[in-house]
């Protein structure tokens, strides 16, 4: 017989640490929030004066910032001018009783504060804190801002995106989003680690050192290969068919052949001209690349002439990895993240906010917290009275513009 105990859900893996993050942008802020959805107590620490600049980048999310809803829910906000000792002192005494700090403040900003990571290590032997910053402490670059389309094309991924005549940076904010993954999982394994000895210890992630690994195919690929594979849109540097094609009902379907066996059961069952499965001309994936256009024209001409439901049905149907080309109103609305109920509402100062739970999926029915997106400064008071400010003190802080 089960106990009714034990069909509770499993705790969530970082409840009871906590986390204090003197953040902004996207970088520091997603990393964190990853911490949060595991059950982590984010405490951010945000400017009076508009707190987390991302706050301003648009109102599309009913009036709020999209990046602050994406990045920020579950965390608690607490406005403070750290250029005040007063302030400063307040982060002082959170990091004291904190498992973890993330900072992302311009490079040698966290130094002048002392909220460096191995200053503050160095005070706290069992504190993990984490520098991101956007082309590391030391070198060259250290000094050098750094923004997201920047970094992109430091690190090269601009100059393989696009099309031949055209080089464009990532839709999404890639080398934010690297670093903050690397801060994430970079965190994980120090909290291993300090379960192992004990002791905590800096993390440090540049933007341009994550970007960087995740260029790892194009990267080996000119190290060890010669030219620097080709832009090519939608289409593949070195396979063909690879790329988006146009069908009936002005949708675009894209499609894989992989290898040659492939290529022959899409010429049989989806080209309806099987003979071109062992012609000397397409039979090879070199072939079919040297006469690239005249490959595409092919496949373009039969999917050309049915709905996009008919040729992905084709396609799956003759063990073609194929996709729809959707936009963001269609990923919305995607059958497989409704089917598998990847969808949940966050509150926030506007009102439940749609949102995707966090792509790891925990076992034994523990689900991401999903807490809400933070008004600027809505914890301040909360925090300041469990750190021993009574309440002339958080008013006079109030008062004088420290907190808000």
């Amino acid at each position: 017989m089960i106990h009714p105990m034990d069909q509770l859900p499993a705790p969530l893996p970082l409840e009871g640490l906590t986390v204090v993050a003197v953040e902004q942008a996207v970088a520091a802020p997603f990393a964190t929030r990853q911490l949060a959805d595991l059950g982590a107590r984010v405490i951010k620490v945000e400017r009076v004066d508009g707190g987390d600049f991302a706050r301003g980048y648009d109102t599309a999310a009913r009036g709020l910032a999209s990046h602050f809803v994406w990045c920020n829910r579950g965390k608690e906000s607490v406005a403070l001018d750290l250029k005040d000792p007063r302030g400063l002192d307040v982060v002082r005494r959170l990091v004291a009783d904190a498992d973890v700090f993330v900072q992302n403040l311009a490079q040698g900003a966290a130094a002048r504060l002392g909220l460096d990571a191995a200053t503050l290590c160095a005070a706290h032997p069992r504190l993990i804190a984490v520098d991101i910053s956007g082309y590391g402490a030391s070198g060259p670059y250290a000094d050098k801002r750094a923004y997201d389309m920047l970094v992109q094309c430091e690190a090269g991924l601009v100059s393989v995106t696009g099309t031949p005549g055209q080089p464009v940076k990532a839709g999404i904010p890639a080398a934010d989003i690297a670093a903050a993954m690397y801060a994430f999982s970079g965190v994980l394994a120090a909290l291993v680690r300090r379960g192992t000895t004990g002791r905590g210890g800096p993390v440090e992630v540049s933007m341009l050192e994550a970007l960087a690994e995740w260029m790892g195919h194009p990267l080996h690929h000119t190290l060890h290969g010669g030219d620097a594979p080709a832009r090519t849109g939608l289409a593949h540097a070195v396979i063909a068919p690879y790329d988006a094609y146009a069908t009936a009902d002005g949708g675009r379907v894209l499609l894989s052949v992989q290898n040659d066996r492939e290529w022959r059961r899409l010429a049989e069952k989806v080209l309806g001209r099987p003979e071109l499965g062992t012609d000397p001309a397409y039979a090879t994936n070199a072939a079919r690349v040297a006469r690239r256009e005249r490959t595409d024209a092919l496949v373009a001409k039969a999917l050309g002439m049915m709905s996009t439901d008919e040729a992905l049905s084709r396609l799956d149907g003759a063990g073609i990895a194929c996709a729809r080309l959707r936009d963001l109103r269609a990923l919305a609305e995607h059958p497989q993240l409704a089917a598998r109920e990847r969808w949940r509402e966050v509150d926030s100062p506007v009102g439940p906010l749609r949102a995707l739970l966090p792509p790891i999926t925990l076992p034994g029915g523990a689900e991401a917290r999903m807490g809400a997106v933070p008004a600027l400064g809505e914890h301040t008071e909360a925090v300041l009275r469990a750190v021993g400010m009574t309440d002339d003190e958080i008013a006079a802080l109030c008062r004088d513009g420290v907190a808000a």
